[in-house]
């Protein structure tokens, strides 16, 4: 809304459902649902951080360190403009569609956790989607904080996924630690 007394036309619109001409219709939808791994009929946000765990393995070896830092800011910032227009054109919110807030957050957990071997990427995976699913404490917070259309929206989408990322990496590195 733009303000309390005048809806803007994404909320007015009736909700629009994500298929493969959705997934083209906008460079920002595609790049929202995650090259079409949002499109999952099952557990889309599963399957973008697969999507993200397979591409990560893909991109790592050709970059360096600090190559893959700079396409994790540039592809948050991205991911920043994509969901927020996805978003808008799909008259929801936070379309569960909508997987490349998962995919940034997971490379950020990746890239902060390697050298692992296969089972801490695992690990990683499994309390990544944990948080993410479950959205338990600051996870949940930062899901509510930050709803609406528009910039706002677009930035909350992406921001429980990074704040889901950092409570795994929080655990990794307690587990770690011990």
């Amino acid at each position: 809304m733009t303000n309390s007394s005048t809806p803007d036309a994404a909320t007015l619109a009736a909700p629009i459902r994500a298929n493969a001409k959705f997934l083209l219709a906008h460079p920002a939808h595609f790049i929202a649902l995650g090259f079409g791994s949002g499109l999952s009929p099952m557990a889309p946000g599963t399957a973008g951080t697969l999507w993200a765990w397979l591409a990560y393995l893909l991109l790592a070896p050709n970059m360096s360190s600090a190559q893959m830092g700079w396409l994790i800011v540039g592809s948050a910032l991205v991911g920043w403009w994509a969901c927020t227009v996805t978003a808008k054109n799909m008259a929801v919110l936070d379309p569960g569609n909508i997987v490349w807030d998962e995919v940034v957050a997971f490379w950020l957990v990746l890239w902060l956790i390697m050298p692992a071997g296969f089972t801490g990427q695992l690990v990683a995976f499994l309390l990544f989607r944990f948080f993410d699913a479950a959205k338990p404490g600051p996870v949940g917070w930062a899901d509510q904080a930050l709803k609406g259309f528009g910039p706002r929206g677009g930035w909350g989408i992406m921001f429980d996924d990074l704040v889901a990322a950092f409570c795994t990496l929080l655990v990794i590195a307690l587990w770690r630690f011990w």
